[in-house]
Parts: structure tokens; sequence; C-alpha cells
């Protein structure tokens, strides 16, 4: 049996949906939505219905009859913390991605368009692996002050899906791996996978961990509260240096990762930046191989910037004395949603209660 299975991917300024027959594409579209567009709805939840009929308007441009699907699955958003999975959308879900528990981000908008398409076609909902997976060991979650704990906010969605990937294309469970996975785009995030769950990584989402074309990765703190108090920045401001605006940006001013290893070829500066950037991301795997005891069955290295063969090149010279590299670039986030669903549709897992 087959399942044909819509994918709902909201970013801030655009939302990506497809349509597959189990993990074959039939066909994917990028919504943009301008600034003006988004104007009127004070939050990310207001703008559900807006959203939504795009959607719904999307699949009629194609001449798609919506009565085939089997299930609408979508990315999750910024929830309670949760292990990874595939998660049947509930009312509890619905309500915090409403409120943002954990922050206002358009991937909130997921489960709630994907709820409602779904109860209208009597089909089920489902959101994968959320930014907000949660399955740090206990000794991760200290910062160094208990006023401070460590948060999960990372790449999951990807992470899991290649991770999984490489699993079953080596042949053995992804539950008896150890596996280091490294997401390169425009946040980075490097998780430690222990025998299926990812017991370390970083709160990528607010700039922890290596620097990254966008975000400034862990500064030093001393420095870092002069800053703050220095009276030359707003909280905002301060938050945009962090995560936006920070990172190669702030060094090269471009987060294009392509004209930056070009320019890198004749400018000594840009050279510089490139190879702190891969030394610090390097670094980061070395302390997930820390994490995993050394236990290291491979390195899996993913996202948009594992294209960049200059950067692939610096990492393997790096950490391949860790383990063996498996390349997988580019983040396919429409196919592991439709994964996800598919591994719940088919048996192969069971859905997870929020």
């Amino acid at each position: 049996m087959s399942y044909e299975i819509l994918v709902i991917n909201p970013g801030s300024t655009s939302t990506k949906i497809g349509v597959f027959t189990d993990e074959k594409l039939l066909f994917d579209v990028t919504l943009r939505h301008s600034a003006e567009e988004l104007a009127p709805y004070a939050t990310i939840a207001d703008q559900k219905d807006f959203r939504k009929a795009l959607v719904l308007n999307a699949l009629k441009v194609k001449e798609y009859d919506a009565k085939n699907l089997s299930a609408v699955s979508a990315r999750g958003g910024l929830v309670a913390p949760i292990p990874g999975g595939t998660y049947a959308v509930n009312d509890r879900l619905l309500a915090d991605c409403a409120m943002g528990v954990q922050g206002q981000h358009a991937s909130n908008l997921g489960a709630l368009i994907a709820h409602e398409i779904g109860e209208e076609l009597g089909i089920p909902a489902f959101v994968v692996d959320p930014p907000v997976v949660d399955e740090l060991s206990d000794v991760a979650r200290f910062s160094g002050h208990p006023a401070i704990v460590r948060a999960s906010k990372f790449h999951a969605l990807n992470q899991k899906a290649v991770a999984k990937r490489y699993a079953k294309e080596c042949g053995k469970p992804y539950e008896e791996l150890n596996l280091i996975v490294c997401h390169m785009g425009g946040g980075v995030s490097v998780g430690a996978h222990d025998h299926g769950k990812i017991v370390d990584t970083q709160n990528a989402l607010d700039g922890d961990g290596p620097f990254s074309p966008e975000r400034s990765g862990s500064l030093p703190a001393g420095q870092l509260v002069e800053l703050c108090f220095s009276g030359d920045y707003t909280k905002a401001e301060v938050k945009k240096l962090l995560s936006g605006r920070g990172g190669v940006m702030a060094y090269t001013g471009t987060t294009n990762m392509i004209e930056v290893t070009e320019k890198a070829k004749v400018d000594e500066y840009t050279a510089r930046v490139l190879a702190a950037f891969h030394y610090q991301i390097a670094k980061e795997i070395g302390a997930m191989a820390a994490a995993l005891s050394g236990k290291v069955d491979q390195i899996i290295l993913t996202g948009g910037i594992a294209y960049g063969k200059e950067t692939v090149a610096a990492l393997r010279e790096k950490v391949e004395w860790i383990a063996p590299i498996t390349v997988y670039p580019g983040e396919d986030e429409l196919l592991a949603l439709t994964q996800g669903a598919l591994r719940v549709l088919t048996g192969e897992e069971e859905a997870k209660v929020y």
C-alpha cells in the first residue's frame, strides 16, 4: 500500500510544501511572503489562516486532489522539550505552538496548519523531530551555574534524518550506533548520537556552539557581560549580534559561504576567518567524541555548507582520526518530514503523544 503525504515547512518569509507518494516527490512549491503581507499579523499564530489558504491554493494550482492524501506532516515548533520522534498533533501541542512556549518562530505554525487541513480531510496530522528535541544526558544539562541550564535547540529534523539514513545504508539499527552529526547551514549544530539518542548538542538557535554564517557561537562570558552593560547596545541589538548578525557575517559582511570560500583564496583575512570557522567546528566534533567516550562509529557532515569541498577537506584533516566521515550535503527537510510520517503509517514506529 502506498501513502500520499502533504508536508508543510513554514519559515519566517516562506512556506515550503510538498506532496509525496511514499518517498517519491510528486511536486513541491515555495510560497514567498513579503514583509507587507505579514505586517497585519500581530503574532506568528495570527498568520495561520493566511498561510493555510496559500497552501490549499497551491494544491489547486497544481491540480492536485487533496482527498488523495493519507496524512499531513509538518515541521514542529518551539514547544516544550521532548524526545525525538513523530508526534500526532493533539490539543496540548496546538496550544503550546500557538503560545510559543519556548519562543515565537514560524515553525510554530506547522502543527496549526497541518491540524486544520487534516481535520477537514479526516486524516492524521503529525510533526516530526522539532528543533526542541531534548535527549540530553543529565551531565550535559549543567552549565556551570544553577541559574542557567543548558538547552537543546538545534537542527533535530535533519540530524535525525541523516543519522537514520546512514544506519539504513550500513544495515544497522540507528539504536545500535554511536554517531556524531554535524549540521552546517545558517546555523551550525553538532550532536552526539548515542544508540538512538542525542545525548549532547548545543542551543544553536541562540548561537551556542561554533560560530556559523550568521551566529556568533559561544562567546567569552566576561567580555559578553561587559558588552551587554557597556551602554552601546540594547538587549535586542545584543541578541542580533548573537544570532542574525554574528559569525561569518560579522567578520566578512556576508553569510554566503561560497563567496567567502572564493575570497579566502586571494584575501588573507578572509582565509583566517574561514580557517577559524573550520577550527571551531572541528573542536566541537572533538568534544562530542569525548561525550561518546571516544566510541564513534561514524561522523556525518550535512547541511548546505557540506556541499563545499574545501570545508569537507578541512574537517577531514582535523577529525577523520576520530572516525570515518560520511557526507550528506543539503538538508532535505520535506523528505525528512515525509519519512517521519511514513514510519508511523507503515507501523515501523508508533506515533508519540505530546
